[in-house]
Order: structure tokens, then C-alpha cells, then sequence
């Protein structure tokens, strides 16, 4: 892990790096040490150490490019921060603030409240039975939604997973090619169908399923799967890798399978 917020001089030369991607090839040493909070003499250091580790390439005088090397360490430290970024938001903040559940029964505001998340969705039963609890802030009936503070504990939710179909692309037979069956019968088994890409999208039609979303879907498959539901893409050979990219990213569990 490239720990860009625990080390200041990582933290700069994450910084300078990324302000010399922004501006490549022509390089003034002055604006990034006036964006970055640095002096010139610092940045050209940096930029001397980058070069000398392979992140940086010099073009010529005040030309610099950064290489594949910086490109990765770049994303690899952006990540990082993202994935603090995500820990702050929800399990730090989102734990001090309010979040809305699905009352299972009547609750008033002030009722201490067990918490599970059924179908992706948060839900909140009267009580403090489960290994999740929380304090309604709302008065809510039955099926409604109601506010919940005061977060307590883990819920126990076990990961769902992804089941990519891929269909061949219209140069490869198209939706015509695809296994209706197949498809139908795995679409049959999730709990979210997704779809992507023309010829997918038509597959789904023909095996007579329709997609929740043809947008986002790898974000949404990661989403849906992080909640704990069971999901079908339906993916155009050619949009496969969008899709898996995002599940990667996200430690998703997936398969692919030809539909």
C-alpha cells in the first residue's frame, strides 16, 4: 500500500506527480510549488527523484512526461486514498450520523432499534436483539422509512456474488448466437439482472427478462453485491472487461460464463 496521508513526503510527491500529469509536457516548476505549497527547490528535487525511480521521464529543458511506472503508482495511491476516503464517510461518519432504514414494525422516535439489511436494503426491527443496533430519531408504521442514529456493532451480512453472461458481438453472430436458455435459467436464480452492451440487451429480451439497469453496471453489480444480493450480467463480449474491471476493484466474488 502506497500510504499517501500517513507520510508527508509520499503525500507531496503524490501531489507533484500528479500535477506534472496534468500539465505534461511542459512543466512549470513554479505552479505546481505554488499549488502543491512547496518551494521551486523542493518540487525540482521531486521531480529529480521521479525521474531517477522511473515515474518521471525529461523531454528537454522544462519538458517532463510521466511513464507507465507513474501512471500505475499514481492509481495505486489514488485508491488508497479513496478506500480512507470511503472508511471515514461510512464507518466513521456514518456511524456518528443518520441513516434511513425500513421499519419492519411500528417504532417511535427514541425506540432502540436491531438493524439488518434484507434485499440490499437497511431494515429496522424494535429491539436490540441483533448484533447490530441503532435508536430510531422518527416516528414511523410498519413498512415506512425511519431515521436511525446512534450505530452499534457489525451487521451480519454475508457478500453476494456476480455471475457475468457474456453474449457474442453482432460480428460474431450477435444476440442470434446466445443461449436464450441459459441465460434465463441463470437470470431466474438472481436476485438483480443487469445488462450491457446492444446484442446483451437484446439476448435478455428474447429469453424474455428485463434488465433492472443497462447503465453503470459494473457500479451497481459491486454495489448490489457489497449488500449482500446475488447478481446477473448480461454483458456484450466487448463490455466484459468494464464490468469485471469494477468487480476487481471492488473484491467482488464473479464468474463469467457463456451465455
Amino acid at each position: 500500500m502506497v500510504d499517501v496521508l500517513d507520510n508527508k513526503r509520499a503525500a507531496t510527491r503524490f501531489r507533484i506527480l500528479v500535477e506534472i500529469a496534468e500539465r505534461q509536457p511542459a512543466v512549470s516548476q513554479g505552479e505546481i510549488a505554488a499549488e502543491v505549497g512547496v518551494t521551486s527547490q523542493a518540487v525540482s528535487e521531486y521531480i529529480r527523484d521521479l525521474v531517477e525511480d522511473g515515474f518521471v521521464e525529461k523531454e528537454g529543458r522544462s519538458r517532463y512526461r510521466v511513464t507507465n511506472e507513474g501512471v500505475d503508482w499514481v492509481f495505486q495511491a489514488a485508491g488508497d486514498v479513496r478506500r480512507f476516503a470511503d472508511h471515514v464517510t461510512e464507518d466513521v461518519l456514518g456511524a456518528m450520523g443518520e441513516d434511513a432504514a425500513i421499519a419492519s414494525a411500528d417504532l417511535e422516535a427514541g425506540d432502540p432499534v436491531s438493524l439488518t439489511v434484507e434485499d440490499g436494503l437497511l431494515h429496522a426491527a424494535p429491539g436490540e436483539a441483533g448484533p447490530a443496533t441503532g435508536v430510531a430519531t422518527t416516528d414511523a408504521a410498519a413498512g415506512s422509512d425511519v431515521g436511525v442514529t446512534s450505530f452499534e456493532g457489525v451487521i451480519d451480512l454475508e457478500p453476494g456474488s456476480v455471475t457475468v453472461w457474456q453474449v457474442p458481438p453482432v460480428r460474431a453472430g450477435g444476440s442470434q448466437s446466445a443461449n436464450f436458455e441459459a441465460i434465463a435459467d441463470g437470470c431466474a436464480d438472481a436476485e438483480l439482472v443487469l445488462a450491457t452492451g446492444v446484442e446483451a440487451i437484446v439476448a435478455l429480451r428474447e429469453a424474455d427478462v428485463e434488465p433492472a439497469t443497462t447503465f453503470a453496471v459494473g457500479a451497481v453489480a459491486a454495489d448490489a453485491a457489497e449488500r449482500g444480493l446475488e447478481v446477473a450480467v448480461v454483458a456484450t463480449t466487448d463490455a466484459v472487461g468494464r464490468v469485471t474491471d469494477v468487480l476487481r476493484d471492488g473484491d467482488v466474488a464473479y464468474e463469467v460464463l457463456e451465455g
